[in-house]
This record gives structure tokens, sequence and C-alpha cells, in this order.
């Protein structure tokens, strides 16, 4: 499994409670971007529409600008594939209890690229502060640097 793009401020911002693995409909380029690490997934989330998952704000920049058809948003929304029970399960969990879709990393499984997506909660300011002194801590223990 090889990680082309992941969202770093994902785990910071978010407490990650379940993760479910989609497809996503690419163009050709698309996928040659993502490849060589032109996609980013920061800021971005994933919203239901009609029935259907939609990834809205991921970045994928032109893998060879010249070649790029005219036409071509970097930042268009892309359709997530999933089963209707997974579309179900995600319409019930951030409506009824107010969760947010965060995608969490671009990866390839058996040639295909791959969305891992998050089902999360928001993190308050005091629970960020104490993810931060954990890091901290962490870091410190880690050098040898006891406090």
């Amino acid at each position: 499994m090889t990680e082309y793009a992941s969202n770093p401020k994902a785990g910071f911002d978010y407490e990650i409670l379940e993760t479910i693995e989609a497809g996503i409909v690419l163009e050709g380029h698309e996928v040659k971007a993502i490849k060589t690490g032109k996609a980013s997934i920061k800021g971005s989330y994933a919203k239901i529409l009609n029935g259907e998952a939609f990834l809205v704000g991921a970045i994928m920049s032109p893998y060879q600008p010249a070649n790029t058809p005219k036409d071509y948003d970097p930042q268009r929304s892309r359709k997530l594939l999933l089963s209707k029970r997974e579309i179900s399960k995600l319409i019930d969990l951030s409506q009824s209890q107010g969760l947010t879709i965060v995608p969490l990393k671009f990866y390839g499984k058996k040639g295909k690229i791959k969305l891992l997506i998050g089902i999360a909660k928001g993190k308050k300011k005091y629970d960020k502060r104490e993810t931060i002194k954990k890091k901290d801590a962490a870091r410190a223990h880690q050098r040898g640097i006891e406090e």
C-alpha cells in the first residue's frame, strides 16, 4: 500500500471515530497527478448529495499543464464510490450525531487509487492543547530529555 497524500490536520482538528475505504472517480491525468504527489486533501471534506458521496475541496494540480484539458478545474467535486449501505450509514451519523466526514489519505491498492475517509467529531480548543502536550512529551521522551 503506497500512500500518495494525507491530511495531517485531520487528526489534530478531529477525533476520528471510524474509517471507511472509498474508491474515487478520476480522470487519467488526475491519477498520474496523484501518483506524482501533486494532490492535496488539506481542508477538504466529503459531502452526501442526493444519495451520492462527493469529495469537495481537494486540489489536484495538473500532471502536465501543457497537456491538461483547457476546461480542467483542479478543485472540482469528485464522486466517491461507496455501497448504498455505507452511504446510508454516513448519512445517519452525520445528520443525527453532528459528525463530519473527513478525508484522511489517498493511497494505492491493487493498482487503484483509494481514499480513506473518517467519520469524525470536532475537537474543542482544550482537546487540541492536550494533543499538543502529549506530542511534546512523547518527543521529549524520545530524545531522552525527561522533564
